[in-house]
Parts: structure tokens; C-alpha cells; sequence
């Protein structure tokens, strides 16, 4: 499982990170926010908490942004979410929003620590509105991403298999590759048992929007005490999901910017 906790300075932050779908929904997040204090990044120590730092500044934020909807957006990310949630993104190579990282790779606990890594297991750590299609919509794509491992494994014995010309490893991992894929897809039908796409219109889209692009924010955000100029990011997608780059490498699949 992921880390879960953040070292007890960090407290304000994850009590706001646990109540957001009930702030969100009594339109209390942004004064919430308003009221957190201005907290160092210095405190966290290595790669799990830096990870779920972001998880949670990331969650935070697109509360934030998003919580009177498409209609009632601003401009400004104010300075005690924005710098903290900057340095810590700083520190991971990641772009300060929402990423296919956080919301389902570092997103996740087992419910029984010795129980399998199946979905009746697994439950969320930190969660937006969107109730149990939320948290399907999290843990079937965890399950697609699990799915996939083999099929990273067959990559590199594919690639050494071409580099020595051996036609049999080659063939072998081939079709682990293709049972791999199989499975991903298998994993990825269970979608519709797990996710409402009425809910998943109407209220997890809206909440995994970045603003790059985005009519809603037009001129993008402003992360006070970072820089005053606006900046624009995308939202996160599975899209994101080095998996699926490294089979359309290996495969030689190009995709057109429309598809995307």
C-alpha cells in the first residue's frame, strides 16, 4: 500500500485532505483553505511522503478550484496551498495538479493488511465527490495498472530476446505480453459495475479538470507567492499511465493528436 499519513505538522492539511467531499459539498473548502497556516515543506522527508504530500495539496486544490462547479472558478490559488503544493511538485518532477500519479498510484490502502490486492480489499486514502463511483472509478483503474505488471516484464525480456535474436524467448514473451493486455482489458470492463457515468460526468470530470484549454478557466491559475503570471496545466488521465506508452513503443503504435 501507499504511505497514508504525513508527519503530525502537516496535521491541517490532512484533516482538510479526509472531510473534502463533505466541505465540498457544504461549499465550506475554499474558507477552510483561507484558514490553513503557512506550512514548510522542509519537514517531509523522502520520496512516500513527498508523494503523498502532492496526493493531498493536489486534492486540496482541485476541491478548491472546482467547488462551486464549472460556473464559479478563480483565479488565484492562494499562497499557503500554492507554495507548499509548488516546492513539493518541484521536488518530484511533477506539474502541480491533479496526475494519474496521485489519484490512483499512491491512492489506495488494503482494508485487511494480509488481504489480496483485489477491489473488495482496497479502499482510497484521500477522496473527492463522487461517492463509490469515485472510488471505483480509482481502484478499477489501480486494477487495469496491477494487470499490466507482467507485461512490463515481458518488455524487457522482449527486448533482450531481439538484441540476442532468440526467436523462442521472443515468442514467449510476446504472449505474455498479449495475455497482459488481455487481462488490463478484462480489468478495465469492470468499469461499469463500478462507476455510474451520470456521476462521472456530472461531478468526477468536472473535479479532475486541470486548466489548460479550459473554457471554465480561460486565462488558466495564478499560484500566489510562486510567480504572478498564470500558469496552465492539463488534468490528469490514465493517458498518463507510463504503461500504456511503453506497449505503444514496443509495438511501434503511434497515436494522432485527435484520438488522444
Amino acid at each position: 500500500s501507499s504511505q497514508t499519513e504525513l508527519p503530525a505538522p502537516y496535521g491541517p492539511w490532512m484533516e482538510i485532505a479526509h472531510d473534502l467531499p463533505q466541505l465540498i459539498a457544504s461549499r465550506h473548502l475554499r474558507s477552510q483553505v483561507l484558514q490553513m497556516p503557512q506550512l514548510n515543506t522542509q519537514h517531509l522527508c523522502g520520496h512516500e511522503e513527498l508523494h503523498l504530500a502532492h496526493l493531498v495539496l493536489s486534492f486540496i486544490t482541485m476541491g478548491y478550484l472546482w467547488q462551486e462547479g464549472e460556473e464559479g472558478t478563480v483565479k488565484v490559488l492562494p499562497r499557503n496551498l500554492a507554495v507548499p503544493f509548488w516546492e513539493v511538485s518541484q521536488a518530484l518532477g511533477l506539474p502541480p495538479i491533479l496526475s494519474h500519479a496521485d489519484f490512483v498510484l499512491a491512492n489506495w490502502r488494503r482494508k485487511n493488511p494480509n488481504g489480496p490486492l483485489e477491489i473488495e480489499n482496497l479502499d482510497t486514502i484521500i477522496s473527492l465527490p463522487g461517492g463509490e463511483s469515485l472510488r471505483g472509478f480509482i481502484l478499477v483503474t489501480l486494477m487495469v495498472e496491477k494487470a499490466a505488471v507482467p507485461g512490463i516484464k515481458a518488455i524487457i525480456q522482449d527486448i533482450d530476446a531481439i538484441r540476442q535474436l532468440d526467436e523462442e524467448t521472443l515468442h514467449r514473451a510476446l504472449q505474455e505480453l498479449a495475455e497482459a493486455i488481455g487481462d488490463m482489458s478484462k480489468a478495465l470492463k469492470r468499469m461499469h459495475d463500478h462507476v455510474d457515468p451520470a456521476v462521472f460526468y456530472a461531478v468526477i470530470r468536472i473535479f479532475l479538470s486541470g486548466w489548460k484549454d479550459n473554457p471554465a478557466m480561460p486565462d488558466g491559475l495564478i499560484y500566489e507567492g510562486v510567480s504572478e503570471e498564470p500558469m496552465a496545466y492539463s488534468g490528469g488521465s490514465a493517458a498518463q499511465s507510463t504503461v500504456l506508452h511503453a506497449f505503444d513503443e514496443l509495438l511501434g503504435i503511434r497515436h494522432s493528436k485527435e484520438s488522444s
